[in-house]
């Protein structure tokens, strides 16, 4: 597995070994002792899967405070998606900047977003299906989140006017944000 550290310290972008043939592919998505190898020592408690019927689909920019913070590894099962991290914690030199991504079912690539950073991704095809782990559980009381189109950010997303939940269209802005990351 290729492991490719990103501007915003502690999420990488991992790119497993895919071995393919007139039949397909195969490849290990996961694997704690390759992680481990690797420096990522994570230990997953949950799987998380979504289903975007449409192009245009925005989920986020969501995180959750501390003590129930997550780290996510994120994949695209079927379609392709914008993944976009923001960093979050206060004391970061990198607090407040973003980073997005192409993942899709091609290029097999995904994405570790580290506790302190806020998470959203937007469809780009129909039916499209992402898949992450998460090492902590969910926390209904600790669920957050930023406004996907915070002028603040500036996020280029590939959706001027992306189909939101409810839930997703009331999110504070970074300032507002309710925020305990070191």
């Amino acid at each position: 597995m290729k492991v490719t550290p990103l501007n915003l310290e502690g999420a990488s972008l991992l790119e497993p070994v895919v071995h393919g043939d007139h039949r397909g592919f195969f490849m290990e998505s996961y694997n704690e002792q390759v992680m481990q190898a690797k420096g990522l020592n994570y230990h997953f408690v949950q799987d998380n899967q979504s289903l975007s019927a449409q192009p245009g689909v925005l989920r986020g920019l969501h995180y959750q405070l501390n003590p129930k913070a997550q780290t996510k590894l994120v994949r695209v099962l079927s379609g392709a998606i914008y993944d976009v991290i923001v960093d979050v914690r206060r004391s970061s030199p990198t607090f407040g900047q973003w980073q997005g991504f192409i993942l899709s079912e091609f290029n097999q690539r995904q994405l570790l977003v580290p506790k302190g950073f806020a998470h959203g991704f937007c469809t780009l095809v129909p039916n499209t299906q992402v898949m992450y782990k998460v090492d902590e559980y969910y926390s209904p009381e600790n669920d957050r989140g930023i406004l996907w189109n915070d002028p603040a950010l500036g996020i280029d997303w590939p959706a001027s006017n992306p189909v939101l939940s409810e839930k997703d269209q009331r999110h504070p802005l970074l300032q507002d944000a309710e925020l305990n990351f070191d």
